[in-house]
């Protein structure tokens, strides 16, 4: 019999990064990609992009080196936290629960077995405008930015690790992620894979680590929807003397429109022109990349990733390749 489907997470809400240069960081995200900045408190920024509903979706925070603060998923209700909190802690990878932050509410606090952060949250504080930047677009909760060229909303995250496929089962069995796509190597284990608790084809993607590390970061994401998007971040990032590491081109997995920079404080940002394809099947099957099909895998069409790519993450080690 088929295990029943568990819906008890229900989105990526928020992500904490690691800045060496806070306010440089805070510039790229404000200037660059148009996001407000909703709040500071001691070493944190808090800040949203247009479309995103919740008080913040990014925080950043100043720290010694770049690199990955926690992720933040959003339950589906009270008693579903309550539920993950309880299976999670008998699995024994449990830190525990915190009152809360800016935000949000309470939440429990635990590690992949790669070491990532997570919190799993319900209860969460909705970003009002004030009377100056509201819309008479009323599902939307903010006008639209007139700086940069403003992204619209948080779109995933995509992790290091040392073992692929054991952080992949742990999001599946713990929180209910469904495997959307992956790479496979000769003797099927996954090279990378996409899960989502979404339409999305990713909410939360898993690379292997290049440098054999653990609990790294690759990127976080940001979407624009419309693909020309990225050849206007594309001027404004090369006109301010920001190296793009890749793209614009679009991914064979998931179809999306990509870019990828590096921010002022270190960590890779992927902004999406449009979200490749949407998952309505509740009998999808996993889509395997393997031998000659790879070649279009990870480009479709533009140049090829730089090397870098695969080895560079947040926290940098010495050896990698990157710029």
């Amino acid at each position: 019999m088929v295990q029943e489907p568990m819906f008890d997470i229900a989105q990526l809400a928020h992500i904490e990064i690691y800045s060496p240069k806070l306010e440089e960081s805070v510039a790229f995200f404000k200037d660059i990609l148009g996001m407000d900045e909703s709040h500071r408190e001691g070493k944190s920024v808090y800040m949203r992009a247009y479309e995103d509903h919740y008080h913040n979706t990014l925080i950043i925070t100043e720290h010694h080196e770049a690199g990955l603060g926690h992720i933040a998923l959003r339950t589906t209700s009270e008693q579903a936290l309550e539920r993950r909190a309880a299976a999670i802690e008998a699995l024994g990878c449990g830190i525990g629960w915190i009152d809360g932050d800016v935000g949000h509410g309470r939440a429990y606090q635990f590690r992949t077995p790669d070491g990532h952060k997570i919190e799993i949250l319900w209860d969460v504080d909705y970003y009002e405008a004030p009377e100056a930047e509201r819309t008479p677009l009323l599902n939307r909760p903010q006008r639209r930015p007139n700086r940069g060229v403003p992204v619209r909303r948080l779109d995933h995250i995509n992790l290091l690790s040392k073992e692929t496929d054991k952080n992949m089962a742990f999001l599946q069995e713990a929180l209910g992620f469904k495997v959307r796509e992956r790479i496979v190597a000769d003797d099927d284990s996954s090279i990378a894979a996409w899960l989502s608790v979404s339409n999305l084809v990713h909410d939360i993607a898993i690379m292997g680590d290049g440098m054999g590390e653990s609990g790294r970061l690759h990127h976080i994401c940001y979407w624009y929807g419309y693909p020309q998007h990225l050849s206007d971040v594309a001027d404004l990032l090369i006109e301010r003397g920001y190296d793009i590491e890749a793209g614009p081109g679009k991914h064979g997995v998931t179809q999306a429109a990509f870019l990828y920079v590096l921010e002022p404080g270190g960590n890779r940002v992927e902004l999406f022109g449009d979200p490749g394809y949407q998952i309505f099947d509740p009998a999808w099957k996993t889509i395997e990349w393997k031998g000659k099909d790879l070649e279009k895998a990870i480009i479709w069409h533009g140049s090829n990733l730089p090397q870098e790519f695969f080895n560079y993450g947040t926290p940098a080690r010495t050896g990698e390749l990157i710029k």
